[in-house]
């Protein structure tokens, strides 16, 4: 994984009135012109010289993304994914051939991208975003997010608003997400310690599906409750210093045939490849008209933004493609108690019966919160630790304890957690 060099761009053919239909946006205001706006060529120079623009995901919504920036006449961009190509990935992933199968997604779509529309340079890493630290992404004008993970939409998030720095208005780096489920999408504009940012919305989202430990263990009923259990309980007692890779098709074949032999047992039916694979990735169905569009409204965000043609967005736009198309706008407020923008303390009701194991449970359940696997302390004390082993090994014990006997009433803990960059604070209330 890495920076790639890649070939020279090709230089851009000499076509008159290429960008006629960007231009007639940028020569003159209009009626809903940014009264910022500074039109003709020196919008257009900063376009197409100067903004470098990050786009992160080069996946279903990234490939629309990375399209439609070149054809708008961004000409400098860079990319980011992990990934590598998969055969399934080619109904809509546009900027992939069957010949990319297992090659990496930002290198093909930077290739691609660069050989239909000359004059683009797109640069790509194929690696993770926590591979970059801060000056990498400070180099950016915006950063335009179209991912499916939402701790890594987290992650790139705090990224930014720990970036700001009051004293200097560059630091302030612009993030549009984009996001899509099935028939229906969301696009969002954040500035980063100006409007509310993606932590402050978290309550938002599905709740997740979380199966009780007992059920899973004594009596399943449903197939994911047989796939649950080869993922939560069996691997870890079958390799319990092998950690679960679930872009890895042999584990996810190893899980499906665990799952399959349970069901089995249990005469219980629907276990199937597809469906092991959904459940321990979360996997939603991705649509592509609904990728192009939200793709669509992120990139608009992003040539208003860079041009001030035309207001932004005010900062949540939503698609609903189910039943017939409805979309609306609306202002997602700033949450104060938001512990990235907000920088407050979370206050935590806690019954006095619970362990420190059921809180922690908790945590992962409150939609505000989503702390997984997280690491405990109080101030200078840890409760537990998730590593390294021979903490968690020493902290283990507390699991059992009472989280009343091991904290005060209003006592603040501290919760860190790998997937995050910030840690949160969260003030017990201890209730009936």
């Amino acid at each position: 994984m890495g920076d790639i060099s890649l070939p020279t761009p090709i230089p851009a053919p000499a076509w008159p009135n290429r960008f006629q239909h960007v231009d007639t946006l940028l020569d003159a205001p209009g009626p809903s012109t940014d009264p910022e706006f500074v039109g003709g060529d020196a919008v257009k120079d900063f376009l197409r010289n100067h903004c470098k623009i990050l786009v992160i995901g080069a996946g279903g919504l990234g490939c629309e993304i990375l399209a439609n920036l070149a054809l708008m006449g961004f000409a400098d961009i860079h990319v980011i994914d992990m990934d590598t190509i998969d055969i399934s990935n080619l109904n809509r992933q546009f900027l992939f051939r069957p010949k990319d199968v297992g090659k990496p997604k930002a290198i093909v779509a930077a290739e691609f991208v660069m050989s239909r529309v000359p004059g683009t340079k797109v640069t790509p890493y194929f690696g993770k975003i926590q591979d970059k630290d801060e000056s990498y992404y400070m180099q950016f004008n915006l950063v335009i997010c179209g991912l499916d993970s939402v701790e890594a939409r987290r992650w790139m998030n705090a990224t930014l608003v720990g970036m700001v720095d009051e004293d200097n208005p560059e630091s302030i780096k612009p993030m549009i997400d984009g996001g899509t489920e099935g028939f229906k999408g969301q696009a969002r504009v954040i500035i980063p310690t100006m409007s509310s940012c993606y932590e402050c919305s978290l309550d938002m989202l599905n709740k997740q599906t979380v199966f009780p430990i007992c059920t899973i263990a004594n009596t399943p009923r449903l197939p994911e409750h047989c796939i649950e259990w080869a993922s939560v309980l069996e691997w870890p007692r079958v390799f319990p210093d092998k950690k679960m890779d679930t872009d890895d098709p042999d584990h996810i074949q190893w899980l499906y045939e665990r799952a399959s032999a349970r069901a089995q047992e249990f005469k219980i039916e629907g276990v199937t490849w597809s469906l092991t694979q959904g459940v321990v990735k979360n996997i939603i169905p991705a649509i592509a008209s609904t990728n192009a569009i939200i793709a669509a409204s992120c990139c608009t965000e992003a040539f208003k933004i860079a041009t001030s043609c035309a207001p932004s967005l005010n900062n949540y736009f939503m698609l609903i493609g189910t039943d017939g198309i409805y979309s609306y706008t609306f202002q997602h407020e700033q949450r104060k108690e938001c512990p990235v923008c907000g920088g407050a303390t979370i206050d935590i009701p806690v019954k006095k019966d619970w362990t420190l194991e059921r809180f922690i449970e908790a945590l992962a359940e409150r939609q505000d919160i989503q702390a997984k696997k997280p690491s405990i302390s109080v101030g200078t004390r840890q409760l537990y630790m998730q590593a390294p082993k021979q903490l968690e090994a020493k902290t283990r014990p507390n699991l059992e304890k009472k989280l009343s006997e091991l904290v005060e009433d209003k006592d603040e803990l501290i919760v860190t957690a790998s997937s995050l960059p910030f840690n949160l604070t969260l003030k017990v209330q201890f209730k009936g």
